[in-house]
């Protein structure tokens, strides 16, 4: 990896001499990233290590006058630059457009950053990085450009709102070899700047930085619907966060509730109003940068879309640059075939047909060797959990980050245990009983919060296992027994509790008899549960 002239300093020059005398002093000048300097606060220098403040060095008026003189005008968005340099500084102001802050960022321009994905960049397929701030997404977009102008020979139009990708002034930065750019005057015009680039340019790829708008959402499917290769970056850090942005979900196909007909709601096993993707993506590779030399890549964005809105976690390509500059794929991706909702092939739980392992009655078999215990098949090593109320992409998390071997699924009849809301799942009882149609291994959160999500995960993971359930008064089955009795105590009438081992129904029995109402045990083992009567005791 090789680094042009970065213009450093061009920077440390329009900076007060006592800060850059400071910085001079300092170690580590090559991983500067960006000084700021507030009025009447310390002048601070962050690295990509570390950040260090000066307490001696205080920023007064005429230091942020000396740098806003010694640069170009800043523009409506707030941000000025050096010609002929990749230095971006960005201005605070006060209420009466008085500028009172700066954030000067250092600019750098880096040959062979995108090796990493070097074979996706040469495949003429439009790709959104997303990422952190500061992740280096600006700096793979310029990489990006010059590669397909110059060793590619595309022709490349750059979108360069803020002259962040090409630098300041008229003459773009070296950096971006042979490709052309366009400036925009104001940031709020970047849309249409984006259309006429194609309308009047004939470019066979536009490079766009911080598509954030929802004009530009559009503006960028527009381009992508002419055959043109689209290369930008995305505010988010994952395909999912994008789902859940409805000002930029246009860019991976937008998504829409569809109402289903009865039929067809009871054979997929969801509720009748169900998100569905509602066009094809703009982009057709998703790739989320974790880190500067590790990033995780969708390559079939429009397939990953449709398994993630079907309860499947996504588990993209897993890309890494070792200390010896080798590109290494520490995880493969794999996504589902999707022929039809909630069919997949690799996932047996979304499938159709009965497991051959699974005999009649709804009871769950095993295949026995000839001389050896109970075996279950490959396809059983995954634990499914069927969401009765519960937000899906935070169970998705859940599963993800505790790296547990689960995976969320549509079909109740194919499922292996239940996680429900509480809301829900007191509201009708017996629905999610009728709808499994056999015993199976039931949790119950009191929120949807993403700790008591993973707390019900865990406890999934124990009694699928064979272990007891946390104990009761550390998890949600002692607040399901005190809102229970509310339920019976203000309507009269008897109601039923998630099913439990037997110790913990032993405390949840005496809790209610704490609270002078009879209660009784139902139902069998797994499934066994109890029923809280009206009945008060004398």
């Amino acid at each position: 990896m090789s680094l042009h002239t970065d213009g450093l300093t061009q920077l440390l020059d329009v900076l007060p001499g006592v800060v850059r005398e400071r910085l001079e002093s300092a170690e580590g000048l090559d991983n500067l990233i960006e000084v700021v300097m507030d009025y009447g606060r310390p002048a601070e220098a962050r690295y990509l290590d570390r950040v260090e403040r000066f307490p001696e060095i205080i920023v007064f008026e005429k230091d942020i006058d000396y740098v806003s003189k010694s640069i170009g005008e800043f523009g409506s968005d707030n941000r000025a630059g050096i010609e002929r340099t990749l230095h971006r500084i960005s201005a605070i102001r006060n209420r009466n457009g008085k500028i009172i802050g700066l954030t000067c960022r250092v600019g750098r321009a880096l040959e062979g950053t995108i090796d990493i994905i070097d074979d996706i960049v040469r495949s003429g397929q439009s790709i959104l990085l997303l990422g952190k701030p500061g992740i280096g997404k600006t700096t793979k977009l310029r990489e990006v450009a010059r590669v397909l102008a110059d060793e590619v020979g595309k022709r490349v139009v750059i979108v360069d709102t803020s002259n962040e990708i090409a630098g300041d002034g008229d003459i773009p930065h070296p950096a971006i070899g042979s490709a052309r750019r366009m400036q925009v005057r104001s940031a709020p015009d970047q849309h249409n700047v984006m259309i006429e680039a194609v309308e009047n340019h004939m470019p066979e790829v536009i490079v766009i930085d911080e598509i954030g708008t929802e004009a530009e959402a559009a503006a960028a499917r527009t381009i992508a619907e002419r055959g043109v290769q689209l290369v930008g970056t995305a505010h988010g850090q994952t395909l999912e966060n994008l789902m859940l942005n409805p000002t930029l979900a246009d860019l991976i196909g937008g998504i829409q509730a569809v109402t289903l007909s009865d039929a067809e709601a009871q054979r997929r096993g969801t509720q009748k109003t169900v998100l569905e993707r509602k066009a094809p993506p703009t982009f057709d590779v998703v790739i989320e940068l974790l880190d500067f030399d590790r990033l995780a890549v969708h390559h079939n964005v429009q397939k990953t879309v449709d398994m993630i809105l079907r309860g499947v976690p996504p588990r993209p390509e897993i890309r890494v640059r070792t200390g010896a500059g080798v590109v290494e794929v520490v995880q493969s991706e794999k996504t589902a075939d999707l022929a039809e909702p909630g069919f997949n092939q690799r996932f047996p739980a979304l499938a159709r047909t009965k497991s051959p392992d699974r005999a009649t009655n709804g009871k769950v078999t095993q295949n026995r060797s000839h001389d050896g215990p109970p075996q279950k098949q490959e396809s059983q090593g995954l634990l499914r959990i069927f969401p009765y109320g519960i937000a899906r992409t935070r169970l998705e998390r859940a599963i993800r980050e505790r790296r547990v071997p689960a995976f969320v699924t549509n079909d109740i009849n194919q499922a292996d245990a239940v996680m429900a809301i509480r809301s829900t799942y007191q509201a009708k009882p017996k629905k999610l009983r009728e709808l499994a149609g056999r015993p199976m291994n039931t949790v119950v959160v009191k929120s949807n919060t993403f700790s008591q999500i993973a707390t019900a995960l865990d406890d999934l993971l124990r009694q699928a296992n064979g272990g007891a359930p946390a104990a009761v008064e550390d998890s949600v089955a002692a607040d399901e027994v005190q809102e229970a009795v509310e339920v019976v105590l203000q309507s009269g009438k008897p109601f039923e509790l998630s099913p439990q081992p037997a110790p913990v129904r032993k405390i949840q029995h005496q809790m209610v008899e704490a609270r002078r109402l009879a209660s009784e045990s139902v139902g069998e083992d797994p499934n066994r549960r109890i029923r809280i009567l009206p009945t008060r005791l004398g």
